[in-house]
């Protein structure tokens, strides 16, 4: 389930890694988390089909500014999850994503996207994808990587042009 599919073409985009803020994998300390919140998420996700067991307990979070990006269908969407006792429920899609170096061998995962509507808090700026990979050692904030994502899933673009006012 975790390998790239097969597709005609590959968006290649540049991302840069940046600090999240640290409740998917637990270390900002938050009670209300405890282990984070993809531990507590996985035995839902398990649940559903999908073990986020095989990746880092944690998101990669990269910018790929100035561009932004658009979902189109992801791989996986479960709705209405209710994986904490006092949170409300959220909606959560997942997209194929392939990290490609620092290492040279290609690293397969996920784009792990909470949806912005069922989320309480801790939002992501638009340009700012989250990534659920394997390990990766080398890797530091600040770095440049490189990423595979198939546009049939969710395409990188521009973002519009800010309307002039002409008054």
């Amino acid at each position: 389930m975790n390998e790239i599919v097969n597709s005609t073409r590959l968006q290649i985009i540049t991302a840069r890694l940046m600090q999240g803020h640290r409740v998917a994998s637990g270390l900002n300390g938050n009670p209300r988390f405890p282990g984070g919140t993809l531990l507590m998420q996985r035995p839902h996700f398990l649940a559903l089909g999908l073990d986020i067991g095989v990746y880092h307990r944690g998101t990669l979070n990269v910018s790929i500014a100035p561009n932004i990006y658009r979902v189109v269908k992801p791989r996986l969407t479960f709705r209405d999850v209710k994986w904490h006792p006092v949170e409300p429920r959220e909606d959560f899609s997942f997209f194929d994503v392939r990290l490609v170096g620092p290492n040279p061998t290609p690293v397969d995962g996920l784009i792990y996207y909470p949806h912005p509507e069922t989320k309480p808090e801790h939002f992501q700026a638009p340009d700012v994808l989250e990534l659920l990979l394997p390990f990766v050692d080398g890797l530091h904030y600040g770095m440049e990587l490189s990423l595979e994502i198939p546009p049939e899933q969710m395409v990188i673009e521009s973002p519009p042009d800010p309307v002039l006012n002409h008054d």
